[in-house]
């Protein structure tokens, strides 16, 4: 039982070692046959440059410069609306009524106490005026006078606290009639007419202001270095393109006139604001749409021909040629588009070599043969003609 053991265990031990000298022996055949081959015709350029107006997108969000909460500021019951959920409002537009009955007749009472006392006052100053003739004259005794003055004062003293009390009821009696603040659309009657309102109600509606519009956008922060650093002082006033989720084009253009002065920490992101146009209420607060946010000045950047950059799962890369002529594979960042180029953020530099034709015969780590336009020409002529 032993032996038969030992004998199997032994032929899998040598079927293992057989498999591993057999593909040992095929890789080092396959590695010869390849140094065999000659080495395939690429055509290598350098990485160009070129002043380009720098863009960059980023999720946007659309916010109303003015978002308000129209509240009760007195309490009563809610008699009347004047407006229909949806409508776009005026800043002094009544919008709701609280019943007044009370309010008025607070006001009517304070009016009547405030021309109660102005008679008073009138009275006084006459006797005043008398008194002063007559203590002129040794008529009357100066403690009568000083009485009379004092009478006038007191009556002068009322009439203030009497008038401000009936403009404070005045003040009241048009909170009755609740006015939009701002100019806007109407949202949702939160309050409906018949119910019990007061300070501590909660909004009766909210108010968002629609013509213009913000909207805010995170723009990453090594971007934003980026950008700074193209438009140095000049870096208020960038054009902004926006894009709704259709990816259809908004007609009007915006002005980024905001950013804030920090990174969030987060997200590594410094947020920013334009500011766009909205005469037909085609812009709605909360919508997101993508932001498109174009730098003030010109700045030089690496561009590769689009034909020299190929994309697998990981990106985007070009074969890049080492010190010794050898392709490397190399993973690069693009920018945007401008003519038949790439614009390069990450991967390659200015002067950097890369091949441009010839790319479906490349194997990264082994030897090319440069050649001239003219002699890449010449090879794919006999190769079209050998086919």
């Amino acid at each position: 039982m032993k032996k038969t053991i030992i004998i199997v265990i032994s032929v899998i031990i040598a079927a293992i070692a057989l498999r591993y000298v057999s593909g040992s022996i095929n890789k080092f055949m396959q590695d010869r046959a390849n140094k065999r081959k000659p080495a395939p015709s690429v055509q290598v350029e350098p990485v160009g440059e070129k002043s380009v107006i720098r863009t960059f997108e980023a999720p946007g969000r659309v916010t109303s410069k003015y978002q308000v909460n129209v509240l009760a500021r007195i309490a009563g019951y809610l008699q009347k609306s004047y407006f229909k959920e949806g409508d776009y409002v005026q800043q002094g537009q009544v919008l709701f009524q609280i019943e007044p009955t009370e309010f008025k007749n607070t006001s009517n009472v304070a009016q009547a106490n405030v021309k109660n006392i102005k008679a008073q006052l009138e009275y006084a100053e006459k006797q005043l005026a008398r008194a002063t003739e007559l203590v002129a004259k040794d008529y009357i005794a100066k403690s009568k006078y000083d009485e009379i003055l004092a009478q006038r004062d007191s009556y002068r003293a009322q009439l203030a606290s009497a008038q401000a009390a009936y403009d404070d009821s005045q003040r009241n009696l048009g909170y009755t009639m609740v006015k939009s603040p701002v100019n806007g659309k109407v949202g949702i009657i939160s309050v409906t007419v018949g119910n019990y309102v007061s300070p501590s109600s909660g909004p009766l509606t909210t108010i968002n202001s629609t013509d213009p519009i913000y909207v805010t956008f995170p723009l990453d922060s090594n971007d934003f270095n980026i950008l700074s650093e193209a438009d140095k002082e000049d870096n208020k006033n960038r054009k902004v393109e926006l894009y709704f989720n259709t990816g259809e084009k908004y007609e009007y253009e915006g002005v980024q006139d905001f950013q804030d002065n920090k990174i969030d920490q987060s997200t590594g992101t410094v947020t920013l604001r334009a500011t766009f146009r909205n005469p037909n209420d085609q812009l709605l607060h909360g919508e997101f749409v993508t932001i498109k946010l174009f730098s003030n000045n010109e700045v030089s950047v690496p561009v590769v021909h689009q034909s020299a950059v190929l994309e697998n799962q990981a990106g985007k890369y070009v074969y890049k040629l080492d010190e010794k002529d050898i392709p490397q594979l190399t993973y690069i960042k693009t920018g945007e588009q401008t003519g038949e180029f790439w614009t390069v953020i990450e991967g390659i530099q200015v002067g950097d070599r890369i091949v441009t034709d010839g790319l479906q015969k490349v194997m990264p780590g082994h030897a090319v043969t440069v050649v001239t336009p003219e002699e890449m020409a010449k090879i794919k002529k006999n190769e079209q003609q050998s086919k």
